[in-house]
């Protein structure tokens, strides 16, 4: 397996730096990661990580409005922002000799934010998160199983057990006040990460993070919150929604991303459902003919993870039939456990998405912020390949036997509305 060559570096003012040389194409990916979340937002206070993600894109105080999607464009660059319940990040990819657009755009969001943030920005983007409530979640079709999910496995107040697009009331109540705030707290360069792979030289890159970057201030960030176990039980929650078929969830704890064994659950929600020869799709969609489709995977959390099943019914077939289907495979699995060919199988699948991932400058940027903000290991993009390879037949036995309790998973059964 190939090692990627990394240099670390901090500057003064706390930001992180990580080059990860590669000249096998002129390309260079930027990636920005902000160790803030939906998990650091306060009750009555949610939606603020990702509400941030749409107005770090309105401008800042020398980027004119929605320029810095435009300027990337016109660079021949594509970039994008995404929110999670422990991070916030910030992206591009470019051609190597437009490194520094990147870099301007991303310290002026970093650095001078706040000048231009208004009350009419605020309402804008505000209106356009509450519509994305309503296209993605409200009105769409199981859109509101994760959140029901999230609110069954976790206490009142567990940072985990809002979504991160926040709630309505929420995103109403949030103030220009609140938004300076927020920003000041947790958009200073000691809680980011800076992540530079591509066609550089790596004192090149670093140079240009110090002249673009070096200069900005800003406070130490707060501890991070205390993230206690959920309390999920295995009564099944109901929501009526305007599907034709039911659809059943189980989540249950598991290893976090940050966690001793992450990979193995990994490659055991790959074993359980990915692919036609997997146990539950063999079982359910073929074989029993109860299920259209079944998916497993596991969530990268930082603190507490989860693993996901997820099975949609076939016509006729009723939520809690399709729920003890799945109850009796995996009690099947527990009792015999894999078979080499099936872990051989899960493995080299999960490798084979690996490798296919860190073929892509953005992609290995995004998993080297990962590894760094989360775990403070930069390095694990050269040791993940062999963390898969490694697992074993008696690891997924143990890993499925401390998962898979159907005791502790929280259970939900989307059903046609009228049905009971």
């Amino acid at each position: 397996m190939l090692e990627f060559p990394l240099s670390d570096f901090r500057l003064d003012n706390g930001l992180r730096l990580i080059v990860q040389p590669d000249s096998s194409c002129p390309l260079v990916a930027v990636h920005v990661m902000y160790h803030v979340g939906s998990k650091n937002e306060r009750p009555g206070m949610t939606g603020f990580a990702h509400l941030f993600e749409h107005l770090l894109f309105q401008g800042s105080e020398h980027v004119e409005g929605t320029s810095h999607l435009r300027l990337i464009q016109d660079a021949g660059g594509t970039l994008n922002g995404t929110t999670w319940f422990d991070r916030t990040n910030y992206f591009e990819t470019l051609p190597n000799n437009r490194l520094d657009l990147a870099l301007w755009l991303e310290s002026d969001r970093m650095g001078f934010f706040l000048p231009a943030i208004s009350q009419a920005k605020l309402d804008n983007q505000r209106d356009v998160v509450k519509n994305e409530r309503r296209q993605s979640y409200e009105n769409r079709p199981y859109g509101l199983a994760v959140e029901t999910v999230l609110r069954e496995a976790f206490p009142t107040g567990h940072p985990y057990r809002h979504p991160t697009i926040g709630y309505m009331e929420d995103l109403d109540r949030a103030s220009l006040d609140d938004v300076r705030s927020f920003f000041r707290t947790f958009y200073a360069p000691a809680n980011a990460t800076l992540v530079i792979v591509g066609d550089v030289e790596v004192e090149h890159a670093a140079d240009r993070v110090r002249y673009w970057f070096g200069e900005i201030e800003g406070e130490e960030p707060p501890p991070p919150p205390a993230i206690p176990a959920g309390s999920g039980g295995n009564r099944p929650a109901i929501i009526h929604d305007d599907v034709t078929v039911p659809r059943v969830y189980l989540s249950f704890p598991a290893p976090s991303f940050t966690g001793a064994g992450f990979e193995t659950v990994d490659v055991l929600a790959s074993l359980l459902a990915e692919g036609r020869s997997s146990r539950l799709y063999r079982a359910l969609v073929y074989e029993q003919q109860v299920a259209a489709d079944v998916s497993a995977y596991a969530w990268p959390t930082e603190a507490v993870g989860m693993m996901w099943i997820v099975a949609t019914a076939r016509p006729g077939v009723e939520a809690a039939s399709l729920e003890e289907a799945i109850r009796e495979v995996l009690e099947h699995f527990l009792a015999t456990g894999p078979t080499s060919r099936e872990l051989a199988g899960a493995r080299n699948r999960s490798r084979r998405q690996l490798v296919q991932r860190l073929e892509s400058v953005g992609h290995r940027a995004d998993l080297i912020a990962h590894a760094a903000v989360y775990r403070d290991e930069p390095s694990y993009v050269n040791t993940v390949f062999d963390s898969y390879a490694n697992v074993s037949e008696a690891g997924i036995g143990s890993m499925a036997k401390q998962v898979l309790d159907l005791t502790s998973a929280t259970i939900l059964h989307v059903i046609p509305r009228g049905d009971s």
